[in-house]
C-alpha cells in the first residue's frame, strides 16, 4: 500500500497536509511519496489520477480527496479501511 500526496509549492495548506500524511504512513507502515505537480514528472502523474489541485491524497492508486485538507483521523480511517481493519 502506499499513499500519495499531491502538493504544489504555492499551496497553502499543503505542508499541513505533508505532515499528516507522513505521520500515517509511519504509524501505519505504509509507503509514502510527495508528488509536486508544479514539476512536469509531477504534472503527468497528477494528470494519470484526474488531480489539479493540492492538496490531494491518493491510497494505492484510488484519490480520496482532492483539492483539500484531509484531517489526521479520517486519512486514518481510510487507511484502515484498506488494510481491513
Amino acid at each position: 500500500m502506499e499513499l500519495k500526496v499531491f502538493t504544489l509549492r504555492t499551496c497553502p495548506n499543503c505542508p499541513a497536509q505533508k505532515r499528516i500524511a507522513q505521520k500515517v504512513a509511519k504509524d501505519f507502515n505504509i509507503k509514502y511519496m510527495e508528488i509536486d505537480i508544479g514539476t512536469p514528472e509531477g504534472r503527468i502523474e497528477g494528470l494519470m489520477h484526474q488531480v489539479i489541485s493540492t492538496p490531494s491524497i491518493a491510497i494505492s492508486g484510488e484519490v480520496i480527496a482532492r483539492g483539500r485538507l484531509v484531517p489526521k483521523r479520517e486519512l486514518e480511517d481510510e487507511v484502515k479501511k484498506r488494510l481491513g481493519k
